[in-house]
């Protein structure tokens, strides 16, 4: 069973929930993606699949090794090729013996069993997900705006508006301490957010209506992970 899916990060909107509630939604398109080969680590099992197929007209973009290692397993080019979780049991609950083929993960998906494609079809409405994305890159920038930091004495006389001030160090030890909240790089960074709901479910578009907010810009490639149900 895929337990995770790749999908787009369109923007966010508002729906009225079944109480008469205005919720804030983000909608993530989820294409189909292309179950590649199995691949198995110490202790878990993993799917490479294929996501965002290219189109015909732009294989010559796809570089000479991916498009041999596409011809190798028989498959479409696509643009990435990522790795993603699988129960390592099946649904009985007993662990599963041999090479899971390419038809048992295809028939999650509720597809054809010739084509190995899945995707949306692997959530329900109501399901608690785990998305991973990255975060808007805003550049350099001072503790204030980067820590939440205090601003310095703001009077004619002071010349340290916003700047860090002390940092503690004097001949002893002579330099500055491991994790001391300094200006630098801020955002462009990956985050985790747990326990969102799926509020609505458009197959037709293959979109998601996700409750609140995920982190990233527009078009964001982003993680999606079914959360383990509670006992």
């Amino acid at each position: 069973m895929v337990k995770e899916v790749f999908g787009k990060k369109i923007g966010m909107t508002q729906i009225f929930g079944q109480e008469g509630r205005l919720l804030p939604v983000t909608l993530v398109e989820v294409e189909p993606v292309y179950f590649l080969e199995k691949v198995s680590y110490p202790g878990k099992q993993m799917a490479k699949v294929g996501v965002f197929q290219v189109n015909e007209n732009k294989i010559s973009k796809v570089k000479k090794p991916q498009q041999g290692y596409f011809a190798k397993v028989k498959a479409p080019a696509f643009r990435m090729i990522k790795e993603v979780k699988i129960d390592g049991k099946s649904q009985d609950g007993g662990a599963q013996k041999g090479a899971e083929k390419k038809e048992d993960l295809a028939e999650e998906g509720k597809e054809k069993k010739d084509s190995f494609y899945f995707g949306i079809n692997i959530f329900k409405e109501g399901e608690k997900i785990t998305v991973r994305s990255k975060t808007k890159g805003k550049g350099f920038a001072g503790v204030i705006k980067r820590h939440n930091t205090h601003r310095q004495p703001s009077s004619h006389g002071s010349g340290m508006h916003r700047r860090v001030g002390s940092v503690g160090a004097s001949a002893t030890p002579s330099r500055i301490m491991k994790n001391k909240k300094m200006p630098g790089h801020l955002g462009s960074a990956y985050r985790t957010v747990k326990n969102l709901e799926i509020l609505k479910i458009d197959t037709e578009n293959k979109i998601l209506f996700i409750k609140g907010s995920i982190p990233g810009s527009r078009k964001n490639i982003l993680r999606i992970t079914k959360q383990k149900i509670s006992s």
